[in-house]
C-alpha cells in the first residue's frame, strides 16, 4: 500500500483565488517569549488550498460543509489524466464511467504548484458545463481538480458548480496531483468541520491510496 498526500499546504505564499481572503499565520504564544507553550494563530478563507465546496456555496439554504456525508469523500476514486493542451475538460476526456463513484482530474494545472510565487493563475484548465451535467447524471459522489476552481475563470453564472451542487456532489478543488499517475485509487478527503459563517466550504486534508 502507498499513500499519496495530495494536499496543497496552507501558507502565506499559497496562491489565492482572485477576490478571496488572504492567509495570515502568526505566533500567538511562544516558549521563547516565556509563554507556557507554542501556539499559532491562522486566518484564511475556507476556499484556501485544497478544499471542498458544499452546496451552500452557490445555492442558498442547502447543505453546509459540516453536513456533508463522509461516505461521499472516502472510497474508490478514479484519477483521469487530461492532456496538457486541453483547456476545457469535455465529455470525450472522461472515458467510461461504469462503476466510477468519485473522479478527479490531473491536468496541466498541477505544474502550477511548482511556482507558487507566480500567484493565482487565471489560465487554468477547467470542466465544461456539458461535462458537469454528464457527471451529475452519472450519480458521481465527488468531482475534483488540481487547481482552485473546477469552473473556468470569469464564469458569471456558474453552470458547472450548480450542475454538481444541485445533486449534492462534493466538489474538491486545489489538489496537488504532481507525480500521480492516472488510474484507480482510494481517496480520503476530510474537510475541516466548523459551525458558523455560511458553511460554504472548508480546507480538506486529502490523500490517495494505492493498494
Amino acid at each position: 500500500m502507498k499513500i499519496f498526500d495530495v494536499t496543497v499546504p496552507i501558507s502565506e505564499d499559497v496562491p489565492i483565488y482572485t477576490g478571496d481572503s488572504g492567509v495570515t499565520i502568526e505566533s500567538f504564544a511562544a516558549l521563547e517569549r516565556g509563554d507556557s507553550a507554542n501556539v499559532s494563530r491562522m486566518c484564511f478563507g475556507v476556499h484556501t488550498g485544497t478544499h471542498v465546496d458544499a452546496p451552500n456555496h452557490f445555492i442558498e439554504g442547502t447543505r453546509r460543509v459540516d453536513e456533508l456525508e463522509l461516505e461521499k469523500m472516502i472510497g474508490p476514486c478514479r484519477v483521469v489524466g487530461v492532456p496538457d493542451d486541453v483547456m476545457l475538460i469535455e465529455p470525450e476526456h472522461l472515458g467510461p464511467l461504469d462503476s466510477v463513484e468519485r473522479i478527479v482530474f490531473r491536468t496541466r494545472n498541477s505544474a502550477f504548484w511548482n511556482h507558487p510565487e507566480a500567484g493565482f493563475r487565471t489560465d487554468f484548465t477547467a470542466i465544461s458545463a456539458a461535462t458537469a451535467r454528464l457527471l451529475a447524471d452519472a450519480d458521481i459522489k465527488l468531482v475534483g481538480i488540481d487547481y482552485l476552481s473546477i469552473e473556468a475563470f470569469g464564469s458569471w453564472d456558474h453552470p458547472v458548480h450548480l450542475a454538481l451542487l444541485e445533486k449534492e456532489i462534493v466538489i474538491l478543488e486545489g489538489l496537488d496531483l504532481r507525480g500521480i499517475e492516472p488510474g484507480d485509487y482510494e481517496i480520503a478527503c476530510l474537510p475541516l468541520k466548523f459551525i458558523g459563517g455560511t458553511g460554504d466550504g472548508a480546507p480538506a486534508r486529502t490523500v490517495l491510496v494505492k493498494q
